[in-house]
């Protein structure tokens, strides 16, 4: 099993930024894809962003230019840094990995942007 341990969330004015940070511990051998996704309520969870274990990297088109995905593979963890956030870009934010075609999802970090 895989864990994995959100942070960085919170409340942000429009135009501000915010770092998420996720860390993946337990049986680790060979990640793959890092990624985050996100979920409204009332909404789809969609892609945002992914990181391959090479640095490849794939944005939402809603994202591009504002949030930046990179990955720390000795420390196991991914991060998005997230600028010009706006409200609509409010939503659970969650953290996923792959290893070895296995998925594993953390809990989640709410990410609220309002004035």
């Amino acid at each position: 099993q895989v864990q994995l341990a959100e942070s960085g969330g919170g409340l942000v004015q429009p135009g501000g930024s915010l770092r998420l940070s996720c860390a993946a511990s337990g049986s680790i051998f060979s990640i793959n894809t890092m990624g985050w996704y996100r979920q409204d309520p009332g909404k789809e969870r969609e892609l945002v962003a992914v990181i391959t274990s090479g640095g490849r990297t794939n944005y939402a088109d809603s994202v591009k230019g504002r949030f930046t995905i990179s990955r720390d593979n000795a420390k196991n963890t991914v991060y998005l840094q997230m600028n010009s956030l706006k409200p609509e870009d409010t939503a659970v934010y969650c953290c996923n990995v792959d290893q070895s075609g296995w998925r594993f999802w953390g809990r989640g970090i709410q990410v609220t942007v309002s004035s």
